[in-house]
């Protein structure tokens, strides 16, 4: 049994092994993606200091402008380390008929394309997030804590990875009956951007709107983690109620998207079979 397991097991590792050297192969795609971050973070630093600027005070529902961009620099690190592109392959493996061979290996899909993506996350958290954090830490002078709410960060990122790859693998089964991504991974990426507080803090949110949003799973994708990193007057009792929350979410969504893809996988088609 022992074994049987540990050869299971491996055969997943070899995808992340292999999820890793495709990532490094496409290296002035890093680069590009480097040029575009700074690009929006140019944009976003004035937008914010326009802001700011019109207010009468230096801080804006609980926020100063410091705050608000130590956040926002964060944010889109955390956004660029969990993007995984799953909607995309799982679509492209629909259109292309890639997916009924995909369906004979001896693998369960979902497992699978958590494990081919795998590698991309490493990669992206020590090129892009792991330099931004030592970067902003070192550039505002220990601007949020490091201390014993890095841990809890830690796990708050992972819980986050497989919630938002959870959201990603759903809508990339919706294409199945759209038989088109790029509407549909667009639409979901707006509204995972907006009610998650990757793109504007959740801080700023309408009371009645926020307190909706707090109830959703998008949150604790990026605001999740980001509470746990920069607000200092969090407690331990603060941050267990944060990771109780997001580990809700993992089950609720591993749930959902197993059975949406239970029933989902019974109407493939491929060339009209």
């Amino acid at each position: 049994m022992t074994n049987k397991k540990s050869f299971t097991l491996n055969k997943y590792f070899s995808l992340t092994k292999g999820s890793i050297m495709e990532s490094l192969s496409f290296r002035f795609s890093m680069l590009i993606t480097v040029i575009g971050n700074l690009i929006y973070l140019i944009v976003i630093y004035y937008l914010w200091k326009a802001i700011y600027a019109s207010s009468s005070s230096e801080v804006v529902n609980g926020m100063t402008f410091h705050d608000t961009m130590i956040y926002l620099v964060l944010a889109l690190a955390l956004f660029n380390f969990m993007e995984c592109f799953i909607v995309w392959s799982i679509g492209r493996n629909f259109q292309t008929g890639q997916i009924a061979l995909e369906l004979i290996k001896p693998m369960d899909y979902q497992v699978f394309c958590f494990f081919a993506n795998s590698g991309q996350y490493l990669i992206s958290f020590f090129t892009t997030f792991l330099p931004t954090l030592i970067i902003v830490y070192l550039i505002t002078k220990g601007g949020f804590a490091l201390s014993i709410n890095l841990i809890y960060f830690i796990l708050s990122v992972i819980l986050a990875i497989v919630i938002n790859f959870c959201v990603d693998f759903f809508v990339g089964v919706i294409c199945f009956y759209t038989e088109s991504v790029w509407g549909v991974n667009i639409m979901k990426e707006v509204v995972v951007a907006l009610l998650s507080g990757a793109s504007i803090p959740l801080a700023f949110f309408p009371d009645r709107l926020r307190t909706i949003v707090n109830f959703l799973p998008f949150q604790a994708i990026y605001n999740s983690p980001l509470k746990i990193l920069i607000d200092k007057s969090l407690e331990t009792k603060d941050y267990i109620t944060i990771i109780g929350f997001q580990i809700f979410w993992v089950a609720i969504m591993i749930l959902i998207s197993r059975i949406f893809w239970n029933v989902s996988k019974r109407i493939i088609t491929v060339n009209g079979g």
